[in-house]
C-alpha cells in the first residue's frame, strides 16, 4: 500500500512564483514561502521557529562569507575599479566587445570545468570588471554610448558569465548536480559512475560555447548597425535633451 501524499506543501511553489511575478522583495517572498510551506505541511508555530532557529545557528557564518567580499569589491569600485577597467580595455585597439566576451566565455567555462566556480560571478567579476570593459571597448570605437546600449551590453556580459558557469561546471566530477544525478539514477536501479556523467557534459559544453560564442561574435555587427555613422552621438544628444526637458518640467 502506498500512503496518500499531501500535495499542500507545494503551495510554496505558487507563492514564490506569484511573489517574483509581482516583483515583491525577494527576501520577503522567500520568508513567506517558507512559512506557508511549513503551515501546509502541518508544522505548528513552535516547530517553525525551532527549524528557523536551527537553520540560523548552522549558517550564521554564511553572511560573513558573502558580505565581506562584497564590501571589498565596493571599496575597490569607490576607488575607481570600473574606470580603470574601462581605460585599460580602451588602450587595446584590437579589442572589441564581441571578442572580449568570447574570450571571457572560454575562460569561464574552462575554470568552471576544473571546479574554480568562484573566479567569476556577477558581483565580483561582471559588474565591476567585465561589463565596464565591454562598454569601454564599444566607447573606443563609437564614443559615448546611449543608455539602452549600455544596459544591453551589461545583459550580454551577465549572460556570458551564466552560460560559461552553467555548462562548464557540469564537467567537474565533484559538482553537486552530478552527485545528485548519480544518486537519483542509483535509486532507480541504474548504476553509473560520476566520471561518465561529467564526460558526457563535455559535448554539451562545447555546443554551448559555439552557440553563445557565435551570438557574442555578432555583437560587434549589432553595434556597428545601431551606432555606426555617428548614430551613437545623435542618440546620446537626444537622450540629454530629453533629460534636460524633464528637469525643466519639474
Amino acid at each position: 500500500m502506498i500512503a496518500d501524499v499531501s500535495l499542500w506543501p507545494l503551495i510554496g511553489v505558487g507563492v514564490i512564483i506569484a511573489g517574483f511575478i509581482l516583483r515583491f522583495n525577494p527576501m520577503l517572498v522567500v520568508i513567506v514561502t517558507a512559512i506557508a510551506t511549513a503551515f501546509a505541511a502541518g508544522f505548528g508555530p513552535e516547530k517553525i521557529l525551532a527549524v528557523i532557529g536551527a537553520g540560523f545557528i548552522k549558517t550564521r557564518n554564511l553572511p560573513l562569507i558573502i558580505l565581506l567580499p562584497l564590501a571589498v569589491i565596493g571599496l575597490l569600485e569607490r576607488h575607481g575599479l570600473r574606470q580603470h577597467a574601462q581605460n585599460w580595455i580602451s588602450s587595446i585597439k584590437s579589442a572589441t566587445t564581441g571578442r572580449l566576451l568570447v574570450v571571457y566565455l572560454a575562460a569561464r567555462e574552462l575554470t568552471a570545468a576544473v571546479g574554480l566556480t568562484s573566479l567569476g560571478g556577477h558581483p565580483q567579476m561582471v559588474r565591476p570588471l567585465l561589463a565596464p570593459m565591454a562598454e569601454g571597448a564599444a566607447e573606443t570605437k563609437y564614443g559615448a554610448l546611449p543608455q539602452r546600449v549600455r544596459h544591453k551590453l551589461r545583459a550580454y556580459s551577465a549572460a556570458t558569465d551564466n552560460v560559461g558557469l552553467f555548462f562548464g561546471e557540469d564537467i567537474f566530477v565533484a559538482f553537486g548536480a552530478i552527485v545528485l544525478m548519480v544518486t537519483f539514477l542509483r535509486e532507480a536501479g541504474i548504476e553509473v559512475e560520476p566520471i561518465h556523467v561529467a564526460l558526457w557534459g563535455i559535448p554539451t559544453a562545447i555546443c554551448a560555447f559555439i552557440i553563445h560564442g557565435w551570438r557574442m561574435h555578432r555583437v560587434d555587427r549589432m553595434l556597428e548597425k545601431e551606432l555606426g555613422g555617428g548614430r551613437a552621438a545623435e542618440e546620446v544628444a537626444a537622450e540629454q535633451a530629453t533629460a534636460a526637458k524633464s528637469v525643466e518640467a519639474r
